[in-house]
């Protein structure tokens, strides 16, 4: 049973992970650093929100003061869909938007070597679907709810922003259809869209190995078969599929320097958007020398553009 926001403490949610992400190194992959997130005082950790897999579960931060409702960041670690956990260190930066009065809640889903797409998209859907059905017991406010990710967990966040109106995507096993999976934002930083494209892209920038078309890329893990194998997989996961009138503002940032996911994925995304949105609602910005995950898409600097833009769009 929830707990009274103002008698949270950080003794009450504790989790017993620590330590390393163990997935890498069974893949042969880096390890991700678990975050230490015992500086926030007021969360819910490793708090189920489906039941078909260990992995479908996500955590909630609460500013200190005050039993909101909260406005939400949901955020979708990275890692290729193969590696990452929803408390690697990728959260940090965004746990800093509760001193500002934002809720965040990060958020587990399946990774490739579990089930391959759409279970990723289904489980994040999932995930927005049971805030909303559970929010007032979490303080949390569901109407004004942002999906942000870097990598991976921006193509999900932009497959979340595309998605809202349609219900290729949803499962019934994971519950709480009765309620909508749309959100009102989207942060985007580096996300790969367009899979098929991105070797060539690579070729072009002279930057990076053209390697997503092989069998063990990111890509074709995902989707659990070479990528040019799999035409209705490569469609059906591709968010251009899905554009319509109506959708919530985007934040877009990609490194110009990035050798695993071509600065082009975000650039034609922009311009598609741009079809649908109107200026004041799609904000693009290439950040000059940045490479892949780079730590300036996390300076105090950066992060403070990126809470401007969502207080703009959720406040």
């Amino acid at each position: 049973m929830a707990q009274d926001a103002d008698n949270l403490n950080s003794n009450s949610f504790q989790s017993p992970k620590g330590g390393f992400t163990p997935l890498g190194d069974s893949l042969g992959l880096p390890e991700i650093p678990i975050a230490d997130v015992s500086f926030v005082a007021r969360k819910f950790l490793d708090v189920p929100y489906a039941s078909i897999s260990p992995s479908q579960k996500l955590d909630i931060y609460l500013p200190e003061q005050g039993k909101g409702p909260f406005p939400v960041l949901l955020v979708i670690h990275g890692g290729g869909f193969m590696i990452g956990d929803k408390r690697d260190i990728h959260v940090l930066p965004f746990l800093d938007a509760i001193q500002l009065g934002f809720s965040v809640v990060s958020v587990e889903y399946r990774l490739s070597r579990e089930a391959v797409f759409p279970a990723a998209v289904q489980d994040v859907k999932a995930a927005v679907r049971w805030i909303r059905a559970h929010q007032e017991r979490y303080f949390l406010d569901a109407s004004k709810l942002a999906a942000c990710g870097g990598s991976a967990g921006g193509n999900l966040a932009v497959m979340l922003g595309v998605t809202g109106n349609t219900s290729v995507f949803d499962d019934q096993v994971l519950g709480n259809l009765d309620y909508s999976s749309e959100v009102q934002a989207v942060v985007d930083w580096f996300g790969p869209v367009d899979f098929l494209h991105m070797d060539e892209q690579i070729l072009q920038n002279g930057i990076g190995v053209p390697d997503h078309n092989e069998p063990f890329s990111p890509e074709s893990q995902y989707l659990g078969a070479p990528i040019q194998s799999v035409p209705e997989k490569i469609e059906q996961a591709n968010p251009y599929l899905y554009l319509h009138v109506g959708l919530p503002p985007f934040f877009i940032q990609h490194g110009d320097n990035d050798p695993l996911v071509p600065v082009q994925q975000s650039i034609a995304l922009h311009k598609a958007l741009a079809q649908y949105l109107k200026p004041d609602q799609l904000q693009f910005e290439i950040i000059a020398g940045a490479e892949h995950g780079d730590p300036k898409f996390e300076t105090t600097e950066n992060m403070t553009n990126v809470f401007k833009f969502l207080q703009a769009h959720l406040f």
